[in-house]
């Protein structure tokens, strides 16, 4: 049995990450699955928007830490959707706290539904990592500059409340109600021409992309250096062992 839950609403599809035990975390197993759904919906125009969503309790950890390296794909990179070129819109519908990973796959979607209580965090640095799917470049295009740099490196959480002050979430809802916003917004979306959608999502995709490229080479000399770091070793040691890490 996989780790994503898909199902069809009209021309909507909903794709729920479903790895309770481990929080939503990614790992390479859940990573091919959302490369091979986004695949799939791609290449479907009966699909006109996609919803994601970790259910009501979290939305994602980010990178299952068992992992020796981020969980990725070639047609998809990081997750096997974060890098991927997309003509079909992607609504994040967030409850609880979307973490690491989770928050740069909030980053990675087109629009935000968020609840009330929900957060946002990059938290790498207090794990002796760095953010290597996407928020080192990412964040400060979705969130004021400042506000982005400060959750890079003190690693604390902004809350959805301050997150749709900012702008970075488009819808603000009740908790338990992210999924139905999300809906909603969704819904707005699919009326409209699906070529007209899809050309103008293809458009602002590609250059992101283009503008892009540079930053992900700019991540992955990032993460080569850490890699050399002790402090990489003790951080995740120190998560596996529930204690504050000694950086010496």
């Amino acid at each position: 049995m996989g780790s994503l839950r898909i199902e069809d609403r009209g021309h909507i599809r909903i794709l729920t990450l479903d790895r309770p035990e481990r929080r939503n975390a990614i790992d390479q197993a859940l990573a091919e699955e959302l490369s091979a759904a986004f695949e799939e919906i791609e290449a479907d125009r009966a699909v006109r928007a996609v919803v994601l969503t970790g259910g009501p309790e979290f939305f994602c950890a980010g990178t299952d830490l068992s992992s020796a390296e981020p969980p990725r794909t070639e047609a998809g990179g990081p997750y096997g959707f974060l890098a991927r070129v997309r003509r079909t819109p992607l609504i994040a519908a967030v409850e609880g706290f979307a973490f690491g990973g989770g928050f740069e796959c909030v980053l990675a979607s087109d629009l935000v539904v968020a609840a009330r209580g929900a957060r946002f965090g990059a938290p790498e640095v207090k794990r002796g990592v760095v953010a290597n799917t996407g928020a080192l470049f990412r964040a400060g295009e979705r969130l004021p500059f400042n506000v982005a740099t400060e959750m890079l490196l003190t690693g604390d959480p902004v809350d959805a409340e301050r997150g749709h002050a900012l702008g970075f979430v488009n819808v603000l809802t009740e908790p338990g109600d992210a999924l139905a916003g999300a809906l909603a917004l969704t819904e707005r979306i699919v009326v409209n021409s699906p070529d007209a959608v899809a050309i103008s999502l293809g458009t602002v995709a590609r250059h992101a992309a283009e503008r892009e490229a540079r930053a992900w080479e700019l991540t992955a000399e990032a993460d080569a250096e850490i890699a050399g770091s002790p402090d990489r070793a003790e951080g995740i040691t120190a998560f596996f062992e529930k204690r504050p890490p000694n950086w010496g």
